[in-house]
């Protein structure tokens, strides 16, 4: 029960609920059960993939959204099959993930002293959400439970990345369970129990250590956040935002299609007049692949001849080879020519690509609105723009902190990310933003972000949000953002933080191994 009432809680902690303080309490509770006795690996994988369907299940149940899919030809049955696969399959496989969490903290935890078991829990959570992040499928991040209302503890992510945030949260929530099992075996259980965690000077004084940790990383994190250049420090550059709030289902369509070029093409006039000096539309605004032939007669190209502003448009292109496409975001100079292109990297599995196609392509391909899959873009890309370099990630990227890194790190000077976010509620948008606000943060830069249905919005780079659409309406907004060249440590060193837990851990048990005598605290 007080695994299940630990996955609960922190299912409450992200967006749009946003209760953020009960992370640094929810993982106890599955720390303190797996602490308790010693555990079959097998029955602590089960406690662990408990906590963590839980969690993942309440934070991503807005995944059966995608029903209704009746308008791709999809029976109504299987609509409902295919969202409630989608969900099941993501929670499962971060429950997965952290089952092993728990069957390593159960192999460890009889066998070493407290701070040991603390630190290789650490260690290993980290460990584990890095290969998990490496993956397809990675949304619901420890650290993103923090995002946006925790500012202090997201300028950690300027030292070592989202996982600098994951094992603070993971080593408070590993001293409040020591101490609570050191207090209980001191008042109620004398002389039982016998872990060896809770032995020694450090398990009465955990829950205080905790305490002095809590405090010191958020303290740390003020002074991150006090110290940090002014927002406004850089070359300013205005842009112009349109949400064009046209949903899929009617885009991909003749008239749909229709709608979005009048509406991107109005949107980008009025910000034109208003003095943008250049605009950014979401993913996918134009369904069409743009080309040559289609540009000539498309009205947004013919607008931006006229106008001679640049404008980045999301839409579809060719590879060289001209056998995929690509779901792209275009920069079209002033004189409506493609200038750069970035193509989306982390593509959404059955929705733009199939996993598996010669096993699974029959099957499914009908999942996907385009013929066959998209191909992904490099890792190494950094698009080039009439400003200078950007930083870019195209709507399921904004999680892969990695990505956004590589960018800054070899000068992009803005973070520009387009969405569709289409079909999703709310609450999937503002988990969203939560997640564009941590890259923010990372790495020191302006974020505008725009999507097609919401949530749209300005984030300043130290995590503050300056403006944020309405979900579900049409809207266009004109900013002014600073370009940035600065380096913050993970944007140079990228996650150091991980690596050296593991060493650190590794260290400290060859050690205890070889000196058995030897006594930690």
């Amino acid at each position: 029960m007080a695994v299940v009432l630990g996955g609960l809680l922190m299912g409450l902690t992200p967006a749009p609920v946003n209760a953020w303080p009960l992370a640094w309490v929810a993982l106890a509770p599955l720390w303190a059960v797996l602490l308790s006795q010693r555990w079959r690996l097998g029955q602590a994988f089960r406690l662990g993939w408990l906590w963590s369907a839980v969690y993942h299940g309440i934070a991503l149940a807005w995944i059966t959204a995608l029903h209704p899919l009746m308008w791709m030809g999809i029976p109504w049955l299987g609509s409902i099959a295919i969202a409630l696969f989608a969900w099941s399959f993501i929670t499962l496989l971060g429950a997965v993930t952290f089952g092993l969490w728990a069957m390593g903290i159960a192999y460890i935890a009889p066998r070493w002293p407290a701070p040991i078991t603390v630190l290789s829990g650490t260690a290993l959570w980290c460990g584990l959400e890095t290969l998990l992040s490496w993956g397809p499928l990675y949304w619901p991040s420890l650290s993103y439970t923090q995002s946006p209302g925790n500012l202090w503890i997201l300028h950690l992510g300027q030292l070592s990345g989202p996982m600098t945030i994951a094992a603070a949260i993971v080593a408070v929530n590993g001293c409040w369970a020591v101490g609570w099992w050191a207090w209980r075996r001191r008042f109620y259980l004398p002389g039982q129990g016998g872990l060896r965690q809770g032995e020694g000077p450090f398990a009465p004084t955990a829950s205080r250590f905790g305490i002095a940790l809590l405090v010191g990383l958020h303290l740390l994190g003020y002074g991150l956040a006090a110290t940090g250049a002014s927002d406004n420090t850089g070359n300013p550059l205005r842009i112009g935002l349109i949400q064009g709030n046209v949903p899929t289902r009617v885009k991909l369509t003749p008239t749909g299609t229709r709608q979005a070029l009048q509406g991107y093409t109005q949107g980008y006039r009025d910000l034109v007049a208003q003095g943008a000096e250049a605009v950014l539309t979401p993913e996918g605004a134009i369904p069409e692949v743009w080309s040559r032939a289609s540009q000539t007669r498309s009205p947004i190209y013919q607008a931006v001849q006229e106008n001679g502003v640049v404008l980045w448009l999301g839409t579809f292109r060719r590879t060289l080879d001209g056998a995929h496409l690509t779901q792209s975001l275009v920069t079209l100079d002033r004189n409506g020519q493609v200038f750069s292109q970035y193509n989306k990297v982390k593509l959404v599995p059955l929705g733009e690509y199939i996993p598996f196609q010669p096993v699974l392509g029959r099957v499914i391909s009908r999942l996907s609105p385009l013929e066959g899959s998209l191909a992904p873009g490099s890792t190494q890309q950094l698009m080039e723009t009439p400003f200078g370099p950007a930083i870019v990630g195209i709507c399921y990227e904004s999680p892969y902190s990695e990505l956004f890194r590589r960018q800054a790190a070899k000068g992009g000077e803005w973070i520009m990310t387009a969405s569709n976010n289409d079909p999703y509620p709310p609450r999937m948008m503002a988990q969203h933003h939560a997640h564009d606000v941590m890259r923010a943060v990372e790495s020191d830069r302006w974020a505008v972000r725009v999507t097609n249905t919401g949530l749209s919005g300005i984030v300043t780079p130290h995590g503050r949000t300056q403006w944020l659409s309405e979900p579900n309406q049409y809207a266009t907004h004109l900013t002014t953002i600073y370009r940035r060249q600065s380096q913050m440590l993970y944007v140079r060193w990228g996650d150091w933080l991980t690596p050296s837990l593991g060493l650190i851990t590794v260290a400290m048990l060859g050690f205890l191994k070889t000196h058995p005598r030897g006594r930690l605290p």
